[in-house]
């Protein structure tokens, strides 16, 4: 079959491009695409653009993955005398452009059994008709653009990917060994993971900064040497892509966080002169994984007086019908219940956050905001081994509406912990019940690693993977969520730098407690909140369920009736003391006896000047013989006059415990005994003790 007009593709993505472009040219089209820059013509169809295919004599236009929200471009294009064909996925609005045809796999509803076909997957079919059989040479084309387009993995989807992953690990062509090699992936091994995670965001990071023909280019390539060029080009702008996100990323947090109107708006919508359009759709991705809340994130043309962007969506909010509830202040828009794109006047930015945020009362409920996880199977540590986990592969590939089973962890320890990665952002961690160990790392997770404690059971939620290095293979679990199932002890004793330790504390939902003034007067430049002063007198107000003990109380009762008023969650044990009394001990009976007798001998006895001495003939230390001097004045036993210590030979005899300094060193010895230096397993059994009673 020939095609003898001049065709001219309006494409989207690089994989249906490539697909068409495979069968007009093997059919002999006169072909040539274009992919509409996202930063020159936006989403869809692009008027100059129809009106550069007519200058150049295109007489028949083919839309692949857009075009069906497409109004006046495509009504341009028929004006101008052209056939037009859309093939596309995304949703149809009420009006549907005068196409030609329309290959839709939901239009008209109903007539094609599976309607959740990707961009790509409608490509294919037209590639399938075309050509009269089936294409093989063209599935691993599909499964990149299935998987990357995040459409349900079910039905005739499941097929594609399946049929794309076996060829992609057998392909001769040179793109694919040229993308396994700047991925670190092995083409023999290639899944849906490593198309999802490592082909997919380098294909896709050429047009979200730029022009994306290089990747077309990169897939048609027939010649190794062209290909490992244009896959350097690629990889070189996904880490470009990735370095621009995080900026973004940043930088819309910190809008979220100072501006009240948006962090409390149901629905977030972040705008800012300058952001990068291509990258936009995730940043949402990022902001709603952080704040799970429906997100559009816009980058802003001054000079064009609009705001252009991306959107993500949650379970429940239904974005692109949400979305053309406002068509009379968004005019451009397009995409799925749970991604869309759009472009709208700047200045209707905020009218469009507060209409959305007044439809987002009407059906999210808090349940809806918060996400949950749907566990598949309980298992212990014994059951996870190499073979079982090799089991669940068969069930593969794995993808939307099609995932991973989840598997619940409960009630292990936690052996050893550390993160991991250039930022540390990361976290391995090794978990231990009574049946053995096993390796968890957790991706972006390295923050769990100052909200976990040693000792306690925790309940883990992720999937299972193999881990394989220099021939060996373990099973390893990859965490998504941690639940911990009771309160947590933190020990930040002897830590002296306090901005150290103060960083891996929530500030916001954390009371810091000083028993003593001084105390108080210390940390007051250091930590950015009150501090609560409590002392035996103290009316106790509502305190938060995570404390830090700054020090030491002086006695234990006055902890222990803290303990007693709050709902403990975490407890973060510091007790600074700037005068330890522990290492010096209490004196011993014969110690004050023996004084006793050398004061006596002593009539006038000048401690000062004499004290040194003193303590080295004797072996005490200063310290402590200035408390039992003070114990006997309080006592009666001596007097002090002129800096003259001379004993009361008439005073009555008395106990040492009753003189309040004895008391009180006695109590401040056995506190720190008991909290300051005991092991963090004996001071949990403290607190654990006092907790339970």
């Amino acid at each position: 079959m020939a095609i003898i007009s001049k065709t001219y593709l309006s494409l989207y993505g690089v994989t249906s491009t490539t697909v068409l472009l495979n069968v007009l040219l093997d059919l002999g089209a006169d072909v040539d695409f274009i992919i509409p820059n996202r930063f020159i013509h936006g989403y869809g169809p692009h008027e100059e653009l129809f009106r550069e295919a007519h200058e150049k004599g295109v007489q028949l236009i083919i839309t692949v993955d857009n075009g069906i929200s497409g109004i006046e471009p495509i009504r341009l294009a028929k004006e101008l005398g052209m056939d037009v064909i859309v093939t596309d996925h995304h949703e149809p609005g009420d009006e549907l452009p005068i196409a030609d045809v329309i290959v839709h796999p939901r239009i008209p509803a109903g007539h094609y059994p599976f309607g959740e076909l990707a961009g790509v997957g409608v490509a294919f079919k037209l590639a399938h008709a075309l050509y009269g059989e089936l294409p093989d040479h063209l599935f691993e084309y599909v499964a990149i653009g299935t998987i990357a387009d995040l459409v349900p993995l079910v039905g005739e989807n499941r097929y594609l990917v399946q049929r794309g992953l076996k060829a992609l690990r057998q392909s001769p062509n040179p793109w694919v060994p040229a993308l396994c090699e700047v991925s670190s992936t092995v083409q023999k091994e290639i899944n849906e993971e490593t198309v999802g995670f490592y082909f997919g965001p380098r294909l896709n990071a050429i047009g979200r900064l730029g022009d994306a023909s290089p990747g077309v280019q990169f897939l048609m390539s027939e010649a190794r040497e062209q290909a490992n060029q244009l896959a350097k080009q690629l990889n070189d702008k996904n880490t470009e892509r990735k370095k621009i996100v995080e900026e973004l990323t940043e930088q819309a947090i910190a809008m979220i966080e100072t501006n009240p109107t948006i962090k409390d708006s149901l629905v977030l919508v972040v705008a800012q002169e300058g952001w990068n359009p291509g990258v936009v759709g995730i940043v949402a991705s990022r902001l709603v994984e952080k704040y799970y809340r429906p997100t559009i994130v816009l980058s802003i043309d001054r000079e064009k007086g609009m705001a252009k962007g991306s959107a993500r969506s949650i379970e429940g909010f239904h974005l692109f019908n949400e979305l053309a509830k406002n068509r009379e202040i968004l005019p451009h828009f397009g995409g799925h219940p749970m991604a869309a794109g759009m472009k709208l006047p700047m200045e209707k930015v905020d009218e469009l956050r507060k209409r959305l945020n007044a439809q987002a009362k009407l059906v999210l409920t808090e349940e809806k905001l918060v996400q949950t996880l749907q566990i598949d199977l309980p298992i212990e540590l014994s059951e996870i081994t190499v073979e079982a986990i090799e089991d669940i592969r068969k069930l593969a590939p794995f993808g939307t509406e099609f995932t991973k089973p989840l598997f619940a962890i409960r009630d292990v320890k936690v052996k050893s912990m550390r993160k991991i990665g250039s930022a540390e952002n990361h976290l391995k961690m090794e978990l231990e019940d009574a049946y053995g160990t096993l390796d968890s790392i957790g991706f972006g997770k390295g923050h769990l690693h100052d909200e976990i404690s040693y000792g306690i059971p925790i309940s883990l939620v992720g999937d299972l993977q193999i881990n394989e290095w220099q021939g060996n293979k373990k099973p390893q679990f990859m965490i998504q969520d941690v639940q911990v199932n009771q309160w947590q002890l933190f020990d930040i004793r002897g830590k002296s730098q306090t901005a150290n330790w103060l960083a891996k504390i929530p500030l916001e939902t954390t009371d810091f407690i000083a028993f003593s003034e001084q105390t108080k007067a210390h940390f007051e430049q250091l930590i950015p909140k009150p501090i609560v002063w409590i002392t035996e007198e103290s009316v106790l107000h509502e305190l938060t369920s995570n404390i830090v003990l700054l020090d030491l109380p002086s006695q234990t009762t006055v902890l222990e009736k803290l303990l007693k008023t709050i709902a403990v969650e975490r407890i973060y044990v510091h007790l600074y003391t700037a005068d330890s009394q522990y290492f010096n001990g209490m004196p011993t009976r014969d110690h004050f006896k023996w004084y006793y007798a050398f004061l006596k001998k002593r009539p006038s006895f000048d401690l000062k000047a004499h004290i040194q001495p003193l303590s080295q003939h004797i072996g005490l230390n200063v310290d402590v013989i200035k408390f039992m001097t003070k114990v006997f004045f309080e006592l009666g036993f001596v007097t002090i006059e002129n800096g003259l210590t001379t004993v009361n030979e008439n005073a009555p005899k008395m106990a040492l415990s009753e003189a309040s300094t004895y008391k009180i060193r006695s109590q401040q010895i056995e506190l720190e005994q008991k909290l300051l230096y005991a092991t963090y397993k004996e001071l949990k059994q403290w607190f654990d003790e006092r907790l339970s009673s």
